[in-house]
């Protein structure tokens, strides 16, 4: 990592100096010649550390120091004070400032003092990628670099409590990033509901969010509080946020602004503290100018916008969440463990996955169930039938019943420790009928136990 630093100073002279000797160390050096404008810089991102005169027309070095506290990622800084200055030097590194140094400056002692800011910057933001990575991979499988940084976005945000839009398309896992960000955030302890935005009408859906008094609407036979007074004090996570109604839109709006929810049916408002995540496989920016979706209510949700690449643009984590997946499968299924060959490895990156992660886990799930002696049939794969048809597996519903039903017996056997007395009763069913679907899935090898 190769640190950016920004140089603020009123003094063009002095920013000559610093930068020269900056430069001469092998750091990326920026200039400003007041607070207003380092802040501007600093909000277009991308600036590890900052070294700024404390005295300055328009924004001093103190204010410029409190306002890039709220940034995200908030940058080191570093004073530069006069002689006489140290009390403001003290109240600056108790606000925050990583450390200081007095004018006239020396060469070598300015130079120690950036080297050890710098060690802390690169310490910290490889702190930050391992924390991010540890977090996201308990609840998705990745190695590639794009996850990686996603990973860091997510442990960046999530302590902030700021509204998050998640965007991608269906199947990469929007819902398992929410969950990371949960995890990570001061409200992980909290409740954590999740609603689909497209599951329900219209009606149901606000009544569902917001609330209803018994009798609001034909079936309220009882009175709810609505999913946004369950989350009170956590986090709400809305998906498909973009297939919610008009009026629903606007007040989900309000519920935003004001902070407060009014059940349907109901005179009286209630407060709430909730986070809001909300995802879709949607463009809204589109849908805004369509005139499907309000435009307030899309900038209210899109604070923070993180966007989850599809599976076609991160192909390295192909090999890692096949070998997940049909690790998984063999499990459940009671199958041999699969081998993992370069032809199958080849096979699944030649793919283009248009349903992502989802697609591959229902095609390994297949391949799984219909697989013999650990090797997997690679005509079964997407693409893999004459002239790149789906193969005749994708309709094959009673091949993956009987698959799923193998692995319900197998875990049965294994709960029961080999007596299959007991794992029918388990299973609900007559010691005879196991003992038939034990010869049909090929499992009957041996003196039955425990008769």
């Amino acid at each position: 990592m190769k640190a950016r630093l920004l140089v603020v100073d009123d003094d063009d002279g002095v920013r000559y100096t610093l930068r020269g000797m900056f430069e001469d160390a092998g750091l990326d050096v920026e200039e400003a010649s007041d607070g207003e404008a380092g802040l501007a810089r600093l909000k277009r991102g991308g600036i590890d550390l900052v070294v700024s005169d404390l005295r300055m027309p328009r924004m001093d070095g103190l204010e410029l120091l409190r306002q890039s506290r709220s940034l995200v990622p908030a940058p080191k800084l570093i004073l530069v004070t006069a002689h006489g200055s140290e009390r403001h030097a003290v109240e600056a590194m108790k606000l925050g400032a990583l450390d200081y140094f007095r004018k006239p400056f020396v060469v070598d002692e300015v130079l120690a003092v950036v080297r050890r800011a710098v060690g802390v910057v690169r310490l910290e933001a490889e702190n930050e990628r391992l924390q991010g990575e540890n977090n996201l991979l308990k609840s998705m499988v990745f190695a590639s670099s794009a996850m990686s940084r996603l990973a860091l976005l997510i442990q960046r945000v999530a302590p902030r409590d700021v509204t998050v839009l998640l965007t991608g398309e269906s199947g990469t896992g929007k819902e398992r990033v929410a969950e990371a960000l949960v995890r990570a955030s001061a409200r992980a302890e909290k409740p954590f509901v999740r609603f689909n935005c497209a599951a329900l009408t219209p009606e149901l859906a606000e009544a569902e969010l917001f609330g209803h008094t018994r009798g609001a609407f034909t079936g309220a036979v009882r009175a709810r509080n609505g999913l946004f007074r369950e989350a009170d004090g956590g986090t709400l996570f809305l998906d498909e946020i973009g297939e919610l109604d008009a009026a629903t839109q606007a007040k989900l709006l309000r519920v935003l602004q004001e902070g407060e929810v009014r059940p349907v049916g109901e005179d009286r408002a209630y407060r709430i503290d909730v986070r809001i995540v909300a995802a879709t496989h949607r463009d809204l920016a589109q849908r805004v100018a369509a005139g499907l979706f309000r435009e307030d209510l899309y900038y209210r949700l899109k604070v923070v916008h993180l966007h989850v690449p599809p599976l076609r643009q991160r192909p390295e984590d192909i090999p890692v969440l096949a070998r997940y997946f049909l690790g998984r499968f063999a499990e459940r299924f009671g199958t041999a463990p699969v081998a993992v060959t370069p032809e199958l490895l080849a096979r699944l990156a030649a793919h283009p996955w248009p349903g992502n992660v989802r697609e591959l886990e229902n095609a390994l799930e297949s391949a799984v169930a219909l697989s013999l002696d650990g090797t997997i049939d690679l005509s079964l794969l997407p693409g893999g039938a004459p002239g790149g048809a789906e193969p005749a597996v994708r309709a094959g519903l009673k091949e993956r019943v009987g698959a799923y039903e193998r692995g319900l017996i197998v875990a049965a056997l294994e709960g029961a420790k080999g007596n299959r007395s007991e794992a029918a009763r388990l299973l609900d069913i007559s010691r005879a009928t196991l003992h038939d679907k034990l010869r049909k899935y090929g499992l009957a090898s041996g003196e039955e136990e425990g008769d």
